[in-house]
């Protein structure tokens, strides 16, 4: 989760609100300016900047265009990322990516004193989209790649702020396929299915790419099916799958995922420097993922 440091909650709007003005207008920010969103004194927010200063979560801009910016230190705070343009952390409600929305803020704690796990998650866009008892996604965050998924218990449409009640919650670890991939067994197009079965079995998989000038890939499912049709003479070329979806072996695991869920494929095959490597499943990806 980054940085683990216990803020009041006008503290943590402060740092929040002075993130989001200083994405959109990428200058110091003054005290007046902060105040005004989140209808506060100037006065508070100069105080409450003073402890911000000394958690070394802000610094001060000196000078006629002087004002205040968040450090580093303060992105981890929040569970946002300070590496590009912007902070996007994908909203998707009931099943659907909210264009225009992005999560700037989650604070976990237990849903009014109840025994129910939950989180206010502060978003970026227009929260009167979110009607109570919609199911909600949030993630991953760029910082530590954290997917959270509950049910709107609340809304605070001044502060833009959902409450749900977290029913999921995930840690996609930051890695690439390849360090979870396998290597595939290749076999020749020519090679029978009993041949094929046979090769599966010995290498402990479920599935193997078939060298041909259009390569393809075979599974025990694939060979299972046509043998229990009766087709036990046919070869590897001629049950073999032309079409398949592919994934480079540097890419994060995190978008391994996202392409099976899009594809609703069970498997992708690896290419290292563009060619045939590998193999990446989804039992494979779940065991990446550890849950909360």
């Amino acid at each position: 989760m980054g940085i683990s440091m216990d803020l009041a909650l006008v503290q943590r709007d402060i740092l929040t609100t002075l993130i989001n003005l200083h994405g959109q207008n990428r200058q110091a920010i003054k005290s007046e300016e902060i105040a005004e969103l989140i209808d506060r004194n100037p006065g508070t927010i100069r105080n409450q900047m003073q402890s911000l200063k000394a958690l070394n979560l802000v610094g001060a801009v000196y000078g006629r265009k002087g004002g205040y910016r968040a450090k580093g230190e303060a992105y981890e705070v929040l569970n946002l990322y300070n590496g590009g343009d912007e902070v996007a952390v994908p909203v998707i409600r009931n099943g659907v990516l909210v264009k225009g929305a992005t999560a700037s803020e989650i604070i976990f704690d237990n849903i009014m004193h109840s025994n129910h796990y939950g989180a206010v998650i502060r978003i970026i866009g227009n929260t009167r989209d979110f009607n109570i008892g919609d199911e909600v996604e949030i993630g991953p965050t760029p910082a530590n790649n954290l997917c959270i998924r509950g049910n709107v218990l609340g809304q605070d449409f001044t502060m833009s702020r959902l409450i749900l009640e977290v029913t999921r919650m995930i840690s996609v670890p930051k890695i690439s396929v390849k360090m979870i991939a396998r290597r595939a067994i290749s076999i020749s197009p020519e090679t029978s299915l009993q041949e094929a079965a046979k090769i599966l079995v010995n290498n402990g998989v479920q599935e193997a790419l078939v060298e041909d000038k259009y390569p393809g890939l075979i599974s025990m499912t694939d060979i299972t099916r046509t043998v229990a049709e009766g087709r036990t003479g046919l070869k590897a070329c001629e049950i073999m799958t032309r079409g398949f979806p592919t994934i480079n072996s540097e890419e994060l695991i995190y978008e391994a995922i996202k392409m099976l869920g899009k594809m609703s494929a069970i498997q992708l095959v690896v290419l290292e420097k563009g060619m045939l490597w590998g193999i990446v499943t989804t039992g494979d990806l779940i065991k990446t993922l550890v849950a909360s």
